[in-house]
C-alpha cells in the first residue's frame, strides 16, 4: 500500500472514530460521568499520552513569541470547544451533534474573511446563509426534549458554539502546526488545556464513583473517547496531512454525520426526524458551496 492510500486510510479511520464517538460518549452521560468530568478525563489522558510519546522524539524548544498563541489555541480547542461539545451532547442528541459539527468549514471561512481578509464571493455568501439557516432550524425547530436529551435547543446552540470555537482554533493553530512537530505541539496544548479546565471540572470529576464503574458499560467507552477520539484521531489526521492536501483531509468531515447517524439509528440511540433532514440538507449545501472552490483545485 502506497503512502497516499495510507493517508486516505488514516483520514477515514479518524472519521470513523469521530462518528462513533457521538453515541458512545452520549451514553455515558450523566449516568456514569458528567460532561465536565469527562472533559477533565479526556484532556488529562491525552496530555499523559502525548507527553509519554514525546519521549521518543527530539525535544523542540518553543519560541517565546509563540507561547501566547499556544495558550490561546489551547483555550479555544481544548477548553471552550470541549466544554460546549460535551455539555451540548448531554442536553441534545447524537444525530444533532454529528450534523452540526459539519458547519466547522463555514466558520473557518467566515473567520478567515474577518481575520486574514480572505475574499468573499457571492457563492460563498449563499453557502454561509444556507448553513446558518440549517443550524437555526435545528436549534429552533427541534423538539424541546427527547430520549436522554433534556434540552435539545440549548444543546444544539452549544454545538454551534463548539463548531465556531473549533473554527477559530484551526485558524490560529495553523502556523504552529507548520512550525513545530505535532507531538511537541499537542503535548503543550493538552497540558494547558488540563490546567485551564481543572478549576471548572475538578468538582464534578471528584464526584464520579471511579471504583465502582462497570468495565463494559463505562470504563471501556471512556477509554475509547480518551485513547481513540482524542489521541489516535489527532495522530491519524496529522499523518494524513503529511500525505494528502489539507482540502482532501477536511473533506472527510462530510462522512462524519453519515457514520454518526447510521450508528445512532442502528443502535437505537436516536431517531431521524423531518427537521433533522431539512437542517442537514441546508448545512451540507452550505458547506459544499463554501468549500467548492477549494475542492475544484484538488
Amino acid at each position: 500500500m502506497n503512502n497516499r492510500n495510507l493517508g486516505l486510510l488514516a483520514a477515514f479511520g479518524a472519521t470513523l472514530i469521530y462518528g462513533f464517538n457521538h453515541t458512545i460518549a452520549k451514553n455515558l452521560m450523566p449516568t456514569y460521568i458528567g460532561p465536565f468530568a469527562f472533559i477533565l478525563l479526556r484532556v488529562l489522558g491525552a496530555a499523559i499520552l502525548f507527553w509519554i510519546l514525546s519521549i521518543f522524539f527530539k525535544n523542540e524548544k518553543i519560541d517565546k513569541k509563540d507561547w501566547p498563541r499556544i495558550i490561546l489555541c489551547s483555550f479555544l480547542g481544548m477548553v471552550i470547544n470541549m466544554l460546549a461539545f460535551f455539555k451540548g451532547l448531554e442536553l441534545s442528541t447524537p444525530i444533532n451533534s454529528s450534523v452540526l459539527i459539519t458547519v466547522v468549514p463555514i466558520f473557518v471561512f467566515v473567520f478567515s474573511a474577518i481575520i486574514i481578509k480572505e475574499r468573499v464571493s457571492l457563492l460563498k455568501v449563499v453557502g454561509i446563509s444556507a448553513g446558518f439557516f440549517g443550524a437555526l432550524i435545528l436549534i429552533l425547530k427541534s423538539p424541546s426534549t427527547g430520549y436522554n436529551a433534556p434540552d435539545i435547543p440549548t444543546g444544539n446552540l452549544l454545538f454551534v458554539l463548539n463548531s465556531s470555537t473549533y473554527g477559530l482554533y484551526l485558524i490560529f493553530v495553523k502556523p504552529l502546526v507548520e512550525k513545530y512537530n505535532i507531538i511537541t505541539l499537542f503535548r503543550w496544548l493538552f497540558l494547558f488545556g488540563f490546567l485551564m479546565n481543572f478549576p471548572l471540572t475538578v468538582s464534578e470529576f471528584s464526584s464520579v464513583d471511579w471504583l465502582n464503574l462497570p468495565f463494559y458499560d463505562a470504563i471501556l467507552p471512556m477509554l475509547y473517547v480518551v485513547v481513540g477520539t482524542t489521541f489516535f484521531t489527532y495522530l491519524f489526521n496529522a499523518y494524513a496531512l503529511t500525505q494528502l492536501k489539507a482540502s482532501t483531509v477536511s473533506s472527510f468531515i462530510y462522512l462524519q454525520p453519515i457514520v454518526g447517524i447510521i450508528y445512532a439509528l442502528t443502535t437505537k440511540n436516536d431517531s431521524l426526524t423531518l427537521v433533522n433532514v431539512i437542517g442537514m440538507v441546508l448545512i451540507f449545501v452550505g458547506v459544499y458551496l463554501v468549500t467548492k472552490k477549494i475542492e475544484q483545485k484538488i
